[in-house]
């Protein structure tokens, strides 16, 4: 009787797990919705502005998917899970294919998140203290941009090789001793209490309250920039045509005046 049970209960969760596979999983029906995975804060917030006023006009339907952190939309992608996402630029989507062995197709670029270095403690870059200790992402691509913003406002010089991905091991000179401190992109902004500096993400500056082109002591600069945030999907999907649509829409003139219009200068749209 025990051994009927077991066998019963198992075959129940496989059923379940099958469901659950099955429900998520993305569909190559040109018909169906079409499921972007995203992060809430702009992408989810632009992508719902497009599924309430635009998609339906332009024959798509969309499911949007949202993940707080920048590592599960591209597991999902790599699942299939989604048939596309938009939360990541081309530096950051390198990186995860090296790492991962897996290969995605950058679709189109969006909208930029200006990088930008905040402080609680420090009212300009030059009154910097020695030793300041300076929070930056803990991601490859997004270390090695935040290195580059503050070598671009004079705080360090980089080596004259460094690559896209720098670290601390590419300082060539440090004047004001400064601590580089990685951390999880997410727990940036929360860094702002215990570092001197804090180098943050667009999209978790705006989760925090924060504006780079006001309360940044420096950000970046959109021109020349190759960190705009795009639709991304796996190489037999980017010519899906839900995801053509979708592209159209998010680099459409009703998009750009959303995105002006909501975060008034923290996001641009890409040029």
């Amino acid at each position: 009787m025990l051994r009927k049970i077991t066998v019963a209960l198992a075959s129940v969760g496989l059923l379940a797990g099958l469901t659950a596979c099955g429900s998520s999983a993305a569909s190559d029906d040109p018909d169906a919705p079409l499921k972007v995975a995203v992060n809430p804060v702009p992408h989810g917030d632009i992508l719902t502005y497009v599924k309430d006023n635009l998609a339906s006009k332009a024959g798509l339907k969309l499911e949007v998917v949202t993940f707080s952190d920048y590592q599960q939309p591209n597991t999902a992608l790599k699942e299939k899970q989604v048939t596309a996402n938009y939360f990541q630029h081309v530096p950051f989507m390198e990186e995860f294919e090296k790492k991962s062995g897996t290969t995605l197709s950058f679709v189109a670029p969006v909208h930029l998140e200006p990088l930008g270095v905040y402080s609680k403690k420090a009212t300009s870059l030059q009154a910097v203290p020695r030793g300041a200790t300076v929070a930056v992402p803990n991601d490859p691509a997004n270390e090695g941009r935040a290195l580059k913003l503050l070598a671009g406002n004079g705080l360090i010089t980089l080596k004259p090789d460094a690559p896209a991905t720098a670290t601390e091991r590419d300082i060539a000179s440090n004047p004001k001793g400064l601590k580089i401190k990685p951390l999880k992109a997410a727990q940036l902004p929360r860094s702002l209490d215990d570092v001197d500096l804090s180098v943050i993400n667009g999209n978790y500056a705006i989760e925090a309250g924060l504006a780079p082109n006001r309360d940044a002591l420096a950000a970046e600069k959109p021109e020349g920039n190759p960190y705009a945030n795009g639709v991304v999907t796996l190489p037999e999907d980017k010519d899906d045509p839900r995801v053509k649509k979708l592209v159209r829409l998010l680099q459409g003139p009703e998009v750009k005046k959303f995105v002006e219009d909501k975060y008034k200068g923290s996001v641009l749209v890409a040029s």
